[in-house]
């Protein structure tokens, strides 16, 4: 009613693990948004801001990050040390992986 619908079930069932077999050096992955928190991370219950507050858990293979949508201006407002501390982490890392790149 007022969000993006779920990605359709078959899609990640289908062809999840055929691209990532064309991957073989994947060094880091992103998490996006609720949807995508609830399939990699099923057995987490927690609220997604919590989680994302939680970032070192999964560092430095995984972030989980909120979906990136205006929307979320206001989430961005409420939670202004998601700017301030996890952005800057996530720009190095990225810098640093494509840095060492061959």
């Amino acid at each position: 009613k007022s969000g993006d619908l779920p990605p359709r079930k078959e899609c990640a069932q289908t062809w999840r693990s055929q691209l990532l077999n064309l991957l073989p050096e994947v060094q880091f992955t992103l998490v996006i948004g609720q949807y995508a928190f609830g399939y990699h991370l099923p057995d987490d219950k927690r609220k997604l801001t919590d989680a994302v507050k939680d970032w070192e858990e999964r560092w430095p293979n995984m972030m989980l990050l909120p979906h990136p949508s205006p929307r979320n201006n206001i989430w961005l407002k409420r939670n202004p040390w998601f700017e301030e501390s996890i952005v800057p982490k996530l720009k190095q890392r990225v810098a640093d992986i494509l840095a060492n790149k061959p």
